[in-house]
């Protein structure tokens, strides 16, 4: 079968039961050492449905695979079994946009593209049981962001009327979620929605352009140019995608508000289901690894006082995707983890079928203790789920291994053999 047709087999309804037969009638990949603790689903966006993002992550030969979906994590219990199924470990968790309001950083550009005083964050290692928790409480957050998602749409039909194309919010964005199932609607499929509108608008692909840069006026990169250009191109809807959330967003964005909530009331959370939270580095950007971020600058210049904040304000954590980033900008986060004890986990973030699930950059032994921290966040999921004492940062843990790099190392041991 192509690639094309085993997507569809794991996006249908009975994903699990088709991922089954594939295992019985498919060999794998030799299994390396590649983690990737940052995978989104269809839940929030991506091409792949949680059997489909592991499987595929097992393809790609990684050995572990990590959920993170935006402001839902209903797609955790068909994550788990597809990952039992291939026999690989997993981790399950949820990223969230978070206010800093009220903190000395309200009004700057900290690591969210497009608004100030909004962070991204994550809450890693969940424990299973409490995920439905989770979830509940990121439903009204959802409902929110629907409210503003809708404001965007009129926003858009206002901007791309008068050119012949419009959209619905409930045609033509909220069927490309699993907005029904417990899932969100971000930004992604409103730029999706608007991609098709404009692919069956302007098919050829010098007539997209010559309207993007002739009637939009907007400034096109060499490399998005002829992706755009090349009509045979199989990612081309996610091209398009990438530039308009990069690139035209600004033209119809509305600021996020009630939809996230204070950093203090997810970092209670966190605590309360014995997660670890992780505040979302992403520095200064250059030329976007993704496609999907414009060059801007970012929390690197008050780096310095954002980490100690962070550490009081009780994150655990700061995660981080080494092939997005120079190695001066990760040798400084890995120096200020290291001095305010802060656990690092990585990942990358996949959620166009262009990303490849390794990160090459991550095979550098600089980045060893990365691999160590997976599997301690393994170790910290299962056995917290099956007692909350036994959680990397409890009080227990603490003790029996005062030193975090200690605690790493041997929770690491916990989580190979498991």
């Amino acid at each position: 079968m192509t690639r094309e047709e085993v997507l569809a087999l794991l996006n249908a309804p009975e994903a699990l039961e088709n991922l089954k037969k594939l295992v019985a009638d498919n060999p794998f990949p030799p299994m390396g050492t590649d983690v990737n603790n940052h995978i989104h689903t269809t839940y929030s966006f991506s091409p792949y449905s949680p059997t489909a993002a592991v499987y595929f992550a097992r393809m790609a030969g990684l050995t572990t695979c990590g959920l993170m979906d935006h402001d839902s994590i209903a797609g955790a219990e068909e994550f788990l079994e597809a990952a039992k199924i291939v026999g690989m470990g997993a981790t399950i968790g949820i990223e969230c946009r978070v206010s800093f309001k009220n903190s000395p950083f309200a009004e700057k550009r900290i690591n969210n593209p497009d608004q100030n005083g909004i962070v991204y964050m994550a809450m890693h290692g969940v424990p299973h049981g409490q995920a439905a928790r989770v979830n509940e409480f990121f439903a009204p957050y959802r409902e929110k962001r629907n409210e503003r998602n809708r404001k965007m749409v009129a926003a858009v039909n206002g901007l791309m009327e008068k050119y012949g194309v419009t959209m619905d919010f409930d045609n033509d964005v909220l069927p490309l979620s699993n907005g029904a199932q417990g899932g969100s609607v971000t930004e992604r499929h409103l730029s999706r929605a608007l991609s098709e509108k404009l692919l069956a608008r302007f098919a050829k692909g010098e007539d997209l352009v010559a309207f993007l840069e002739g009637d939009m006026g907007f400034k096109i990169s060499a490399k998005v140019r002829g992706y755009l250009l090349d009509e045979a191109n199989p990612f081309r809807m996610y091209d398009l995608l990438g530039f308009i959330k990069s690139d035209v967003i600004g033209k119809f964005y509305i600021p996020a508000t009630e939809e996230c909530p204070d950093v203090r009331d997810v970092l209670k959370l966190s605590e309360e289901v014995g997660a670890i939270s992780a505040y979302a580095y992403l520095g200064d950007v250059g030329d976007s690894v993704t496609g999907d971020k414009r060059a801007q600058k970012f929390e690197d210049d008050y780096l310095d006082e954002l980490v100690p904040f962070l550490k009081d304000l009780g994150f655990r954590a700061i995660t981080y995707m080494p092939s997005r980033n120079t190695m001066a900008q990760l040798n400084r986060v890995r120096q200020l983890c290291e001095k305010y004890s802060l656990m690092q986990i990585s990942g990358e973030d996949i959620n166009s079928p262009r990303q490849s699930f390794v990160c090459e950059a991550q095979r550098d032994p600089a980045f060893s203790h990365l691999m160590t921290a997976t599997w301690a966040l393994i170790a910290h999921e299962w056995r917290a789920t099956e007692n909350p004492d036994d959680g990397i940062f409890s009080a227990k843990s603490e003790t029996l291994w005062p030193s975090l790099d200690e605690r790493i190392k041997a929770f690491a041991q916990f989580g190979e053999k498991m």
